[in-house]
């Protein structure tokens, strides 16, 4: 009954021509995409033997100061649209039983940014981390005594993390490079984080300054482990990827997570792009979790196989790497990003005000005049001149992903009649006239406030 309904209304405007259908800039920038590119940088980042961020700073040929230099170098010579610079830091010793930074050391994340057009000002990321780490003790050294730290490994002893995260820094460098010889309404920036081993130091400093200056992040695509597919339980798939997002069900990262299912299956079918409900793997985190800590919209992709024997130990080599994986996930992670970036602004559907020195949320969806409808208003602040509209979405309350779509035109209000808002989900999206869409901007119901309530003693 509801999918009738949703058609009968999807001719109250008239849908952009290229509506759901795919965005020939786009697919030209799938194809661009180039699995002998990504081998070659990932046999590079292997040669620096080990990128820890304790590894020797000033040796040409190895070591992280050496991989730091060649990802800027390399950066600078995609196009001389990029603002390539060194995000650098001075890291403090940290205290503690096996601490990974037992002194004082220089951390340098390493930036590029392709500064947009029109809405320049809005932010897309695109990371990935370029340090690596071996685990436990070297070859011979005895165990350590009960109560006793263990033995720090030699920093400069080889460590390739070529899956862990070169296969990262690989998608990052090659998008940087396609997508550099292109113009985006948008900002995208290209980011490889250093001390993600160490406690995600790198992309927390990182996101810990961009929400100090205020920055419009309206997305960070963060990619860890996209290099493995077979698993060391032996199972292999090199077809599917997973989307990491913090809940709850439909917060900015979660929308992130439904888009880039939407855009990298329309643009590479045969990939199957897997939202998994859950800020990480169980119990574990990765470069965007200091994003969605600054309160910015951030998702990890990674594989679903991935191999712990492999991880953080010297087998972690380009023979235990897959280079067509890697592609394809890098596929997906292109054709997403410059959706967005050539996509209109998210709709606004709430308003946060001060009332009785309490900050009060207003979201703009109410039952309308009968009080037995759904009736949707939002905001767009200077809407885009190639603005063609938007787009009405509801689901259930316990489907995962929007069902329904009700194109609107330009307009800032629809209503849905005889729809009850408290069965479903409702959202809206922007569209632009060559059919690129926004996020969806959810109606989500801000949380009741416990109030105290006197009693006579």
């Amino acid at each position: 009954m509801q999918r009738a309904f949703a058609l009968v209304f999807l001719t109250a405007a008239a849908l952009p021509a290229q509506y759901k259908m795919p965005n020939p800039q786009v697919e030209k920038i799938v194809s661009e995409v180039s699995e002998k590119n990504i081998t070659e940088i990932l046999q590079k980042l292997e040669s620096f033997g080990t990128r820890n961020i304790l590894s020797t700073q000033d040796n040409p040929t190895r070591g992280v100061g050496a991989a730091r230099k060649w990802i800027y170098e390399q950066f600078r010579s995609y196009s001389p649209k990029l603002e390539v610079s060194f995000d650098q830091y001075r890291l403090k010793k940290i205290e503690g039983r096996a601490s990974r930074v037992p002194r004082d050391v220089d951390l340098y994340n390493v930036v590029a940014v392709l500064p947009g057009t029109t809405n320049k000002e809005q932010r897309i990321i695109i990371s990935g981390h370029y340090d690596s780490i071996v685990m436990g003790r070297p070859t011979g050294a005895a165990a350590p005594t009960p109560g006793e730290a263990p033995p720090m490994r030699d920093p400069d002893l080889d460590a390739p993390g070529v899956t862990d995260d070169g296969s990262g820094t690989a998608c990052v460098m090659e998008l940087a490079r396609v997508l550099s010889h292109y113009e985006f309404e948008k900002t995208l920036v290209f980011v490889t984080f250093a001390g993600e081993e160490e406690g995600l130091l790198g992309s927390s400093l990182y996101a810990e300054k961009a929400q100090a200056a205020h920055q419009k992040i309206e997305a960070v695509l963060n990619n860890d482990i996209i290099g493995s597919d077979i698993s060391g339980s032996g199972r292999m798939d090199n077809r599917r990827v997973s989307v990491f997002s913090e809940d709850p069900d439909d917060s900015p990262s979660r929308e992130l997570a439904r888009y880039i299912r939407d855009i990298g299956e329309r643009y590479l079918p045969a990939m199957r792009v897997d939202p998994v409900f859950r800020a990480d793997r169980f119990g574990r985190g990765g470069d965007h979790t200091g994003f969605n800590q600054e309160g910015f919209t951030a998702v990890r992709l990674s594989s679903p196989e991935e191999n712990f024997a492999n991880q953080h130990t010297v087998t972690d080599t380009f023979a235990n790497t897959s280079v067509p994986y890697i592609t394809l996930v890098t596929k997906v992670n292109g054709a997403a990003a410059a959706s967005l970036a050539w996509a209109p602004k998210p709709p606004i559907t709430s308003e946060v005000t001060e009332r009785n020195g309490q900050k009060v949320t207003t979201l703009f969806l109410t039952r309308g005049k009968s009080r037995y409808d759904a009736a949707l208003k939002w905001k767009q602040e200077n809407p885009e001149a190639d603005l063609a509209g938007y787009v009405v979405m509801y689901r259930s309350t316990t489907a995962p992903y929007w069902d329904h779509e009700v194109f609107v035109g330009k307009v800032t209000e629809y209503t849905l009649p005889d729809v009850s808002i408290d069965d479903l989900v409702f959202g809206v999206k922007a569209i632009d006239k060559d059919g690129n869409e926004s996020l969806v901007s959810p109606y989500v119901q801000a949380p009741r406030v416990k109030r105290k309530i006197e009693t006579y003693p």
